[in-house]
């Protein structure tokens, strides 16, 4: 494997000089994992636990009319349905204002909209008594018709999943099962194509997959004797889940704790409160018990899943080569509950309208409720979807122009200077730093690009094709100006008496290496050797509010506000430092002791006249000046994109279908890299992804029945593994030389953004070894030997 790492030019003097940030580190929390020493929910273990299983609905749409649970109490079991619950009606994602949430959900419904929907649950002293119990749960259904495929659900006389849902505090009627509709325009289109010399219109369809995370979702919940609860969630936002149940339960936040557990990856799949938390929580303060709910391996298939979507995708272009206008339609399936679709369809148009600049642009979105599980955001949400879409068409353009796909992009991207939709038309703000015309022609000439050769020119029963596709992310969902979506965090930082570091911070981290990475900024703010930086175990009750660990925002937004306390804290330091040396604060600097085990502060140009920071907060306590500490909120007013390129060359076997990946290279831009090594994490474990969307997965349903055909991994769920990846000499990685002005140490994001452009480019590639054009993923064998032989 090869990686050459950039992004450590143009520190400036407010920025500071960074030590730690750009170095490979050994991981804080490696030892505890390799070790099995790190908890998560699944390992919580209280005295007097009860251990809990859902009832989930065999029907795709039924209304419940009775749930019988006395067999299954006779047995001890505690019991919870409907009856037990006030039907408070919520969204599990918060991420947004109010006046932009949808909301349909109850914990326990009485109409089921989708197989696997929990209707009901049971605690037990042992997992086998609540399976054996839930088993004498007597449920009457009146099944209802149930639609599978949003054209359908939106006929004429389809059956309705909902009369009326609630906008906010607002009543929406629902109408054709159309959850929302969006639409946007910048220019006037119609004129935009009459100035185009070539139009190209496709309609591309992606599929529905699954997380695939190691960690199903799961919690324990234990009440306490105030009335209150003490959690540990699956969870992307402590916070978010705090707030939920308190709503629920109508419990005052301040007895309710959810404490930050690291989590066995997320993906995306628990931004929102996810469903079997307040259920357990309702089996807790309904049993005075504690209780432990992990799902299942196929309950989990059941929770959540990624948004398929179906785009039209009209461009306008001039024989130079300049686009003149594009126009997305957007029809996305969203399952049986509405998690912020809004938010969906406002993404997926700002990911379209940022890619290039077309000039005119025009963006309409329909997202559609179907008997189906609820989708929720999975790694990009919605970007790579878009992604393909946009860079398959691009490329289409291309070629009947007579133009190099790399040098079209390069005549039309978004670079330096031009505006950036974050998440949508209402987060908007300007390019300060871009790596794309570095990783075109850089990779091109790595890639060996120019010696491509058309589809005409191969033959044989393996044939080769190399393939190109440029994306990106945004870093949060700030702007200047506030819009839909929340975005801000908090952090504490305190001087300990021997020179350590304290960093209470809620933020979550899916394993990336975002908490490694506020330690670092830290470290380098406060110039203290990264041993003796840590991050304290954090709750909802010891940390201020932060909206979640999604958008790409760990690092940029997170790490944001640890770089801004810091800041605080060294001022804070330096004037008590003052006092202990009777000098003047801006007389004095923080440096890097390298004999030393802790920073030290000197007088300016008298470096002899120093003293520890330990010493310093131990002077503080003994005379009682108080702990040198700071903690507040910040947010940032940007959303730096963190682009990113795929260059990949694929081998098709023209007689079985299959698709494999020999060579790829990926080009990053995440500014400068906090984490090195685990910014190339990212961008491998995104592409083994990204892959997985392209070539292998979809959540198949048998429509008689209305479940999914693959019953969790059971069944043709195939997911690809380290053999279908390429080999480790032949994975190329590199990072972009940038530098974000406005993130910490000049850091931006990479993790969503490592997964944007991966099924675009395997699809290019494919078209260059084959000559077939797909329009529909995954690119299974069965599709790939049926287009072969209809090309035949």
């Amino acid at each position: 494997m090869i990686i050459t790492t950039y992004g450590l030019k143009g520190v400036d003097s407010m920025k500071g000089e960074a030590y730690y940030v750009g170095k490979v580190t050994a991981r804080k929390d490696g030892i505890s994992k390799v070790t099995g020493a790190q908890q998560y929910p699944s390992d919580i273990s209280i005295p007097g636990m009860m251990y809990a299983v859902v009832l989930r609905s065999i029907h795709p749409h039924a209304e419940i009319l009775s749930i019988d649970t006395s067999e299954a109490e006779a047995m001890g079991a505690v019991c919870l349905t409907y009856d037990d619950i006030d039907p408070v009606v919520y969204n599990e994602r918060s991420v947004s204002v109010p006046t932009a949430t949808y909301r349909d959900r109850t914990i326990l419904p009485k109409k089921a909209r989708h197989v696997g929907e929990p209707i009901a649950a049971v605690a037990a002293d042992s997992e086998e008594e609540a399976f054996l119990a839930m088993e004498k749960i007597k449920v009457e259904y009146k099944v209802l018709p149930a639609v599978y495929d949003a054209e359908e659900a939106m006929a004429p006389g389809a059956p309705k999943l909902y009369e009326h849902v609630f906008l906010g505090d607002d009543v929406v009627e629902v109408k054709n099962n159309i959850a929302v509709e969006r639409s946007i325009e910048e220019g006037n289109v119609t004129e935009g194509f009459a100035k185009a010399d070539i139009i190209v219109e496709k309609t591309f369809k992606t599929p529905r997959t699954y997380h695939d995370q190691l960690e199903t979702k799961g919690a324990v919940c234990k009440p306490e004797p105030d009335g209150g609860l003490t959690v540990w969630a699956t969870a992307q936002s402590i916070h978010a889940n705090r707030q939920l149940l308190g709503k629920i339960f109508n419990i005052p936040l301040s007895k309710i704790n959810v404490n930050k557990m690291a989590i066995g990856g997320g993906f995306g799949g628990s931004i929102q409160v996810n469903t079997v938390t307040p259920i357990c929580a309702a089996l807790a303060l309904k049993s005075r018990r504690p209780v432990k709910l992990i799902s299942t391996r196929e309950g989990d298939f059941y929770s959540h899943c990624k948004y398929p979507n179906e785009f039209t995708v009209k461009m306008g272009v001039t024989k130079d080569g300049m686009l003149t206008a594009a126009h997305v339609k957007a029809v996305v399936e969203i399952g049986g509950h509405h998690i912020q679709a809004l938010a969906y369809l406002g993404c997926v148009s700002g990911w379209f309208a940022s890619l290039y600049k077309y000039q005119n642009l025009k963006f309409e979105g329909t997202a559609v409720y179907t008997n189906k599980v609820p989708c929720c955001a999975l790694q990009g949400y919605g970007n790579p979807d878009i992604n393909y879409a946009v860079e398959s068409t691009v490329d289409i353009v291309a070629e009947k122009l007579g133009i190099d796909p790399i040098e079209f992009r390069l005549k039309n991207y978004r670079g330096i200077g031009d505006e950036f939709w974050g998440q949508g038309p209402t987060i908007r703000s300007i390019i300060k730093s871009c790596g794309v015309e570095e990783s075109l022609v850089k990779g091109r000439e790595i890639f060996h690009w120019d010696k491509k050769t058309s589809h005409h020119e191969k033959s044989g029963d393996i044939r080769r094709g190399i393939g190109v596709a440029r994306g990106f992310h945004t870093s949060g969902t700030g702007g200047p100006k506030e819009g839909e979506v929340i975005d801000y965090s908090t952090c504490m930082i305190k001087i300990n008496e021997d020179g350590s570091i304290d960093v209470v911070s809620p933020v979550c981290d899916h394993g990336g290496g975002t908490w490694e990475a506020i330690a670092k900024i830290t470290a380098d703010v406060l110039k203290v050797p990264l041993g003796m930086v840590e991050l304290s175990p954090a709750d909802t009750r010891n940390t201020g509010y932060d909206v979640a660990t999604h958008a790409t925002r760990g690092v940029y937004c997170g790490g944001g506000a640890a770089y801004y306390v810091a800041h605080k804290v060294k001022e804070k330091l330096l004037e008590v430092a003052g006092r202990v040396l009777s000098e003047n604060p801006i007389n004095l600097e923080l440096v890097r002791d390298e004999s030393g085990d802790q920073g030290v502060i000197c007088v300016k140009e008298f470096p002899s006249k120093r003293i520890t920071i330990g010493a310093v907060a131990k002077h503080a306590q003994i005379h009682s000046w108080g702990t040198i500490a700071f903690m507040d909120s910040f947010r940032q007013k940007n959303c730096p994109p963190c682009f990113v390129t795929h260059f990949v060359e694929v081998e098709v076997d023209t007689r079985t279908g299959e698709i494999t990946v020999p060579r790829t290279l990926i080009y990053g831009d995440c500014g400068t890299p906090v984490n090195p090594d685990m910014v190339e994490g990212q961008l491998i474990g995104a592409f083994n992804r990204g892959l997985g969307m392209a070539v292998y997965e979809e959540t198949a349903y048998d429509k008689e029945y209305g479940n999914l055909k693959c019953h969790g991994y059971m069944v043709d769920y195939k997911t690809p593994t380290s053999y279908e990846m390429p080999k480790v000499e032949d994975f190329m990685v590199r990072l972009t030389d940038t530098y974000e002005p406005s993130g910490p140490f000049g850091a931006k994001g990479m993790g969503e953004a490592a997964f944007s452009s991966v099924s675009a480019a395997i699809a290019n590639a494919v078209y260059n070894a084959i000559g077939i054009r797909f329009y529909e993923l995954p690119l299974t064998p069965e599709r790939v030997l049926k287009a072969l032989e209809e090309k035949a």
